[in-house]
């Protein structure tokens, strides 16, 4: 598995969950192992560990878990 490079994911790129659905858009990352997402419709931050990223495109992030998983256990900020 390729190792992921936490600088290689930008401002702004598109969080896409394992299933294809987008679920957020990368506001910053947040110390050395979390992605800050920018505000969704209710207003709320969330954050998402690195461990999830299975791989960075260009502008967007993938993940290796569902949107179901993600918004389950995404942590508001």
């Amino acid at each position: 598995m390729a190792t992921i490079n936490a600088n290689d994911i930008t401002k702004h790129a598109e969080v896409i969950a394992s299933d294809g659905q987008k679920v957020g858009t990368v506001d910053h990352l947040q110390g050395t192992d979390q992605i800050k997402l920018t505000r969704n419709e209710e207003g709320s931050h969330h954050l998402i560990p690195l461990s999830w990223v299975s791989e960075i495109k260009e502008n967007q992030v993938m993940l290796n878990v569902d949107a179901t998983e993600v918004k389950n256990q995404w942590v508001a900020a």
